[in-house]
């Protein structure tokens, strides 16, 4: 988006992003954008648990800062995995309760004869899967390509510039809310971690609809404590 190199990235398959950075992109358009990069979560491991931690650091900034317009969520174009569904559930689910506008943005695709070919052929998966989005971009990022993968790819900048530029410009109303769907959502995590009285089960949220184990999912819960002790 931001049409030059602006931040780390790894070819591997080791977690590169365990920590949210903020960029301020500005389109070829003129309109600036307030972009937050945050973890890629792979495996349910130490490192996973980290970066749990770091995405509920995020959700306290956006909080204090009053709301977000639109969630990226980016996956690697392939089969609808399991790690994908619970990705998608405990970011746009669990952190956002279902609140935000979500694109989803499939990288990965400079094979593809026709990027847009994969939601085509995948949609179907997706809907039965109940992953839900008010708009995608098939594109790939690789930018190291030459020939018609690199004519791909700058394609792809273009896809994912006028998405978020659409969805951004769309009404704001009801996303925010004051003390809505940010402030909620951080109530709901400390009045547990301090094992307040509850209504909703949050380990049963973590467990049944994010697809963690009870161990894993308490282990969450005690890393947000620990996060909020600390700040």
């Amino acid at each position: 988006m931001a049409g030059r190199d602006i931040t780390h990235i790894s070819p591997d398959s080791h977690c590169c992003t365990l920590h949210w950075s903020e960029y301020l992109i500005t389109f070829e358009s003129g309109t600036r954008y307030q972009v937050f990069d945050t973890v890629g979560l792979e495996e349910q491991t130490r490192e996973y648990l980290s970066a749990i931690t770091n995405a509920y650091g995020l959700i306290n900034t956006l909080k204090e800062r009053g709301g977000i317009n639109l969630l990226l969520f980016c996956i690697r174009g392939g089969r609808v995995t399991a790690t994908m569904q619970r990705n998608y559930r405990l970011f746009f689910e669990f952190f956002c309760e279902a609140k935000v506008p979500l694109v989803l943005v499939v990288t990965n695709l400079e094979r593809e004869t026709n990027m847009e070919d994969w939601y085509t052929r995948n949609m179907g998966h997706l809907e039965k899967h109940d992953i839900r989005s008010v708009g995608h971009a098939c594109i790939t990022a690789a930018n190291l390509l030459d020939g018609r993968h690199r004519d791909k790819y700058e394609e792809s900048r273009k896809i994912l510039c006028s998405v978020v530029q659409a969805r951004c410009h769309a009404s704001m109303e009801g996303w925010t809310e004051g003390q809505g769907w940010l402030a909620s959502s951080g109530s709901k995590l400390v009045d547990f971690v301090a094992g307040r009285p509850k209504k909703t089960d949050i380990i049963g949220i973590l467990t049944k609809r994010c697809g963690m184990t009870k161990k894993v999912a308490q282990q969450v819960a005690q890393q947000i404590n620990r996060g909020e002790n600390q700040s």
